[in-house]
């Protein structure tokens, strides 16, 4: 009797195990159900827009103006709240995306004119984004505003990984909207209803017309797509179907009185404008209906399912050519501007869509950075990203798989001009330093942006411990660049191998 019933209880234990292994298996085959299948070679389109700040959408607040067809990228995806830019202006911010390297490492750490038309270039051995999608099968293209290599250079937007390119290679030839001429690859484009004085051929509707083009061309291949977009920058110019949407609507209006004429004419300064305000919105409203006219011709080629479309912003918003950020509130709650290393300087706006990939109506409040735009498209495209990167992939927030999100051990930034600044966040706390490049050297202050991300208390005195942890690390994030220096000897920049921001 006692075998029997050992032999019975046996049975029921096997069955059990059985049933209960069944129920595992089909709990973890329901569970990889449910995680997004992702193509092996989605297309990429990646919209940045220029200077245009952290509360210049309606989605993030903007209530002056209504911003629909990008508001529709977040109802149809993901917003990003702890979003930043390379850096707080144009050339070092773009170096970081494209290279996967903030800028104690990256190439290209500031603004730096080549004349007569173009910036300092990447080197030739940079490895850029470009290359990286192209080695994965994808035709490149970027359209606008290029701003990292002189026409002919190695940083020539051809010869870093991109197929085609069109429109400004010099940012500061990028500051106008009617200008004399754009570049197609390395033929100069001559504008001839621009010339002189003449403002006829709107540059931005020439860069759209050329994007659309471009994604009709490559509908049945693989592409990545940088659209550079040059609104709302600089000068405050819009045609006039769009003004008249906003004139009267922005009392009191704002004037300013730039260079109309003159050797520097559509070189550089900006035009006047006695409707500043209008011109603004009028901008935006622009980029706006140009991001709805992307989002419309991916669906209409049937790609919509296989294209994920990411939307973001260079820097934060400027205060140039007649610009009123305070009035349109355009930092939101956030202090400083373009320039500045402060929040309002670098955070930025951040949306993603990819049907079927990323769950519509999503936020996210993890922190990331351009220089994490590299890894990201590595990890859907199966790519190898390089060595000793800063950057880590934001795939598993882009898909809503926080549970596997890596995290940044710190975020750094430097700035080169108005005496030189520095910047550090690590989790919620944040260190500044300006007038590194001075005597005397401008004080440590501490924000704990949880608790203020406005940075308006400074608790540098109050937590002498953590300013010592956060400067050690400021200190130890950068190596020295022989074209982009501190030259302030109170300056402590040690040596560290690139990727030490990061685990």
């Amino acid at each position: 009797m006692k075998i029997y019933l050992q032999y019975a209880t046996f049975l029921i234990i096997m069955a059990s195990a059985i049933i209960l292994g069944g129920c595992s298996q089909n709990n973890k085959q329901n569970s990889q159900d449910e995680q997004p299948q992702l193509s092996q070679n989605p297309n990429i389109i990646y919209i940045l827009a220029d200077d245009l700040g952290y509360g210049d959408l309606s989605c993030f607040g903007q209530n002056k103006f209504q911003t629909p067809h990008i508001d529709k990228i977040a109802e149809s995806g993901i917003k990003f709240t702890n979003h930043y830019s390379g850096s707080t202006v144009c050339a070092p911010s773009r170096s970081t995306l494209m290279t996967g390297l903030h800028t104690g490492h990256t190439p290209i750490r500031g603004n730096k004119e080549w004349k007569p038309e173009g910036q300092w270039p990447m080197p030739a051995d940079t490895y850029t984004l470009a290359e990286m999608l192209k080695g994965a099968g994808y035709m490149n293209g970027v359209f606008g505003k290029w701003g990292l290599g002189y026409p002919g250079s190695e940083g020539d937007p051809n010869r870093q990984g991109f197929d085609e390119f069109y429109g400004y290679n010099c940012q500061r030839i990028a500051h106008n909207y009617y200008p004399w001429h754009l570049w197609h690859n390395q033929e100069k484009i001559m504008l001839a209803a621009n010339e002189g004085s003449a403002k006829e051929r709107y540059a931005p509707d020439l860069i759209q017309e050329k994007v659309l083009d471009f994604i009709e061309n490559n509908k049945d291949t693989t592409f990545f797509l940088f659209y550079a977009a040059v609104q709302p920058h600089a000068e405050l110019a819009a045609p006039e179907e769009y003004m008249q949407k906003f004139r009267g609507k922005f009392l009191p209006e704002k004037s300013y009185e730039g260079v109309d004429s003159g050797e520097n004419f559509k070189n550089g300064p900006y035009g006047s404008q006695p409707e500043s305000h209008a011109a603004f919105a009028a901008m935006v409203a622009h980029l706006d209906n140009m991001v709805g006219e992307v989002i419309a011709k991916v669906k209409s080629l049937g790609i919509e399912k296989n294209t994920l479309i990411i939307f973001t912003s260079d820097n934060g918003p400027h205060k140039e050519g007649g610009a009123d950020p305070d009035y349109f509130d355009s930092n939101g709650p956030l202090k400083g501007y373009k320039r500045d290393l402060y929040e309002g300087g670098i955070r930025v706006p951040m949306l993603a869509m990819w049907p079927d990939k990323i769950q519509p109506g999503t936020e996210s409040a993890h922190i990331s950075s351009f220089w994490d735009v590299l890894p990201t498209c590595a990890e859907i495209t199966g790519s190898t990203p390089p060595e000793n990167i800063d950057g880590i992939s934001f795939l598993p927030a882009l898909l809503n798989q926080h549970e596997r999100q890596d995290k940044h051990d710190y975020l750094y930034w430097e700035f080169h001009e108005r005496g030189g600044r520095l910047a550090l966040r690590k989790d919620d706390w944040k260190l500044v330093q300006y007038n590194v490049n001075r005597q005397p050297v401008g004080d440590f202050e501490l924000y704990n942006l949880s608790e203020d991300p406005s940075e308006q208390s400074d608790l540098a005195g109050t937590f002498p411990e953590k300013v010592t942890e956060l400067s050690n690390l400021m200190a130890q994030a950068r190596t020295e660049s022989d074209i982009f220096k501190f030259k302030s000897k109170t300056y402590n920049a040690q040596k560290s191998k690139p990727g030490s921001s990061k685990k």
